[in-house]
């Protein structure tokens, strides 16, 4: 073991391995044709750089440190130095952090109205070494962004939702995107895909209240391209062959599956499935055939259910509580000071709720018409509280953002045990609801 601590240019840099014939040990990642280099390093202030390293490598080990202190010794010293420390650091390529994402929580899982994914996309590829989690982009979370040299903003709430037809800088949303373009700062949006995931937002935000059986209230369904159903009738096997020879001639006929069976009059009955996209060539080809146009018969299959995902969730607890439990353990869950209570008609504070409905964010539609005693969201308007209390079913507000930021903190875990410890992973500190209870 050694140690060597040597002044470059004011800059304080420490160098500590552990040296063998043939071998040193290493933190980090540098892969080259010859060796492969892991390393760590942290810069604490504009005048100080501390480096540790350990390394890896078949041969010539004196060689490289040689190299290194040489690197270090020649002007310009702490330019070079940094580019060296900077190379050698581990990254991830946006792509690879986007898949990561969505392994997390699919796209596919998100509305049919919303908009997620990648939203802004940097013009020159370069390493995501920083990721900052926000519920929403606002102008103080890009001046943070800024401010820690993000790569890639995770944004809750897709801060581009709306067609642009300019970019001009009178209003806040395209200043957003200007700056993140100009910035080469990549945007990412997972909004509703988060909701309905398995363990995913509303999970977490139903969990508050304690254990208990949990079901979906609005069931996501399989994101496979929809498929049809089609049953037709030939008379003979050489009809048959015939319409099945131009059917393999259409589009995407390999995706085709069939069956065929042989009804009571001899004639071959078909029972045939295609995406959505061939029906109108494959319905076309059949018609063709006096027999088989008479007998044709289409129908829609219907998508399988992806199960524990989609919108909104429903508990029957294993321990009721009282309503002024629940306010309680929802605020601890949330960490605010303040909810905002609707009483159910005839209900107290002291009543028991033994089943609670939640859907984070602005929940009425998907509540409506659920039974519970109980619905918990970030926001409904007057009238619908008013219908839900009129059906004996308690309402707990925590405004939109409220029931949705803390999920933050989860996902941090989660995205951090997939990525490399070089990534720092940051969750905004300028974000939060705009409404406050004053």
């Amino acid at each position: 073991m050694f140690s060597e601590c040597r002044n470059v240019s004011g800059r304080l840099f420490t160098l500590s391995c552990r040296l063998s014939p043939l071998n040193l040990s290493c933190s980090a990642t540098f892969k080259s044709s010859r060796h492969s280099l892991r390393a760590n390093f942290s810069t604490r202030s504009c005048s100080s750089l501390r480096y540790s390293a350990s390394y890896t490598f078949c041969n010539r080990p004196v060689l490289f440190l040689s190299r290194l202190f040489s690197l270090l010794s020649s002007p310009p010293r702490s330019l070079k130095a940094s580019r060296w420390l900077s190379q050698a650091a581990v990254s991830m390529e946006l792509k690879a952090v986007l898949e990561v994402l969505e392994q997390l929580a699919p796209l596919s899982l998100a509305e049919s109205w919303d908009n997620v994914g990648l939203l802004v996309e940097p013009s020159k590829p370069r390493p995501v070494k920083a990721i900052l989690l926000t519920n929403d982009l606002t102008s103080a979370v890009m001046d943070e962004a800024e401010a820690m040299q993000c790569d890639l903003i995770v944004s809750y709430h897709p801060p581009l939702f709306r067609p642009f037809k300019r970019l001009v800088q009178k209003d806040w949303k395209q200043r957003l995107a200007v700056r993140a373009i100009e910035g080469g700062i990549a945007v990412f949006s997972p909004h509703t895909s988060w909701d309905s995931a398995k363990d995913g937002l509303n999970d977490w935000l139903i969990g508050g209240l304690g254990g208990g059986r949990v079901s979906v209230l609005s069931q996501a369904l399989c994101s496979a391209p929809q498929r049809n159903r089609l049953e037709f009738t030939a008379r003979s096997q050489e009809e048959l062959d015939s319409i099945m020879k131009l059917l393999k001639e259409t589009e995407n006929s390999e995706a085709f599956q069939y069956t065929v069976l042989r009804n009571e009059e001899g004639g071959q009955q078909v029972i045939l499935t295609c995406p959505s996209s061939a029906l109108t060539p494959v319905v076309q080809t059949v018609l063709g055939n006096a027999t088989a146009s008479q007998s044709l018969s289409i129908t829609q299959v219907q998508q399988p259910p992806m199960l524990g995902c989609g919108q909104g969730r429903h508990i029957v607890l294993d321990e009721p509580v009282s309503v002024a439990v629940a306010v309680q353990r929802m605020k601890t869950h949330l960490g605010l000071p303040h909810l905002r209570l609707a009483l159910g008609e005839q209900r107290t504070l002291d009543t028991v709720v033994k089943t609670a409905a939640v859907c984070a964010g602005s929940g009425a539609s998907v509540l409506q018409g659920v039974k519970a005693d109980l619905y918990i969201t970030g926001e409904m308007s007057h009238h619908e509280v008013l219908d839900a209390v009129a059906k004996g079913t308690s309402v707990i507000l925590s405004d939109h953002s409220n029931s949705e930021r803390g999920f933050l903190s989860v996902f941090k875990e989660r995205l951090a045990a997939r990525l490399p410890d070089s990534v720092t992973i940051a969750i905004s500190r300028r974000d939060r609801d705009p409404l406050e209870v004053v």
